[in-house]
């Protein structure tokens, strides 16, 4: 029997992503977490507060990066519509990056500011908390010298109906 040690070959990588998947777990549990997803073009991990009320907060955390430029966005969002296939909303963000800061590579702790308009749709009767979240999101820069419109295609799972 071969036995690799991969600890050996990615020493710090077991403790970094053991470190995300805690902080993670600790954010899910502290905001009462009531859907996750992840938009694999973009690399976000989303943790949300219950998206059926008509006020809810979303949390997201970049995962396509080095460590040190690990980026946070918290977006208050707002119901538009919902309906039982579909929901439709809005929402304003600011995007953090505090391991940035800690790490030396910026001085800034905010990086921008985002607009979200957006909708999650439930494609299959089967698995009715199962949606597809497609985003545009309009995003600038701190000092609004420059900026982008992003857009985010991804999976989401809600945990239960609760109103």
């Amino acid at each position: 029997m071969i036995k690799v040690n991969f600890q050996f070959l990615f020493p710090d990588q077991k403790r970094r992503w053991s470190g995300i998947f805690l902080v993670l777990f600790g954010l899910s549990a502290m905001a009462n977490a009531q859907s996750i997803g992840y938009y694999p073009w973009n690399g976000l991990l989303s943790v949300s507060t219950n998206p059926v009320k008509p006020v809810w907060l979303d949390v997201r955390l970049q995962t396509n990066t080095l460590f040190g430029s690990l980026s946070t966005e918290i977006l208050p969002m707002v119901n538009l519509s919902r309906k039982e296939n579909y929901q439709v909303y809005l929402g304003g963000g600011i995007r953090f990056n505090f391991i940035g800061v800690l790490a030396n590579q910026t001085n800034n702790i905010v990086e921008g500011y985002s607009l979200n308009i957006g909708t999650r749709v439930a494609p299959f009767k089967s698995v009715p908390n199962v949606r597809i979240a497609f985003e545009l999101a309009p995003y600038v820069v701190r000092k609004f010298d420059s900026g982008v419109l992003k857009s985010n295609l991804g999976v989401v799972y809600t945990f239960g109906r609760k109103e």
